[in-house]
């Protein structure tokens, strides 16, 4: 099982950055999970199911993922999801503010082996935010991509005085998606998806 995968490229933090100022106060959207969190976690879709920034959670039963009206503004957000040469489904910005946390707790059918994967990419940080991933502490800096697997137990505090805001991407596996996992081990990619040595 791969638990953490940092990606072999890095995109533009400042950029990540600017088209952040292209997404409106009130395309921000509260998570619907309240009861995961305390304080501020917010929202705001870039591709979402039947295409509605309105439409902030990852329907695993849908097939319909659409670009919101939020992404024709942001230019670089649209170079970053080029980039990935494999199905996406949503994609999201998703800001934690400070004093903000989210508790404990797994998102299921997340993981390379159930063949969709969640992608981070952090826009804005700070040292204090406290990301654990199976107890262990993630060190995730503006531009990385990185997989985890959210079927592990993973929580969030965000004790500094910045936002926290991550562009997460889930993505449908394939070839491409397959060899950076395959090389990240060590091992290879057999017909059937799965790595062996």
């Amino acid at each position: 099982m791969v638990s953490t995968l940092l990606f072999p490229f890095r995109f533009d933090p400042a950029r990540l950055q600017a088209d952040l100022d292209n997404v409106l106060p009130e395309e921000w959207i509260a998570h619907f999970n309240t009861g995961y969190y305390k304080g501020e976690w917010i929202v705001a879709s870039l591709r979402a199911v039947g295409g509605s920034a309105r439409t902030i959670y990852p329907d695993p039963t849908s097939t319909k993922y659409d670009d919101t009206e939020i992404l024709p503004r942001c230019s670089y957000y649209r170079e970053v999801l080029s980039f990935f040469e494999c199905p996406l489904t949503s994609v999201r910005l998703m800001k934690l503010s400070p004093g903000s946390s989210i508790r404990e707790h797994r998102d299921y059918n997340l993981a390379y082996e159930d063949g969709e994967v969640r992608v981070h990419i952090p826009i804005t940080t700070n040292p204090d935010v406290d990301f654990r991933l199976n107890s262990e502490r993630m060190n995730m800096q503006p531009g990385e991509a990185w997989y985890l697997n959210f079927n592990l137990p993973h929580s969030v505090a965000n004790n500094g005085v910045n936002d926290r805001i991550h562009l997460v991407i889930d993505c449908v596996m394939n070839d491409w998606l397959d060899a950076f996992f395959a090389e990240a081990t060590g091992k290879t990619v057999v017909d059937n998806g799965t790595i062996e040595a």
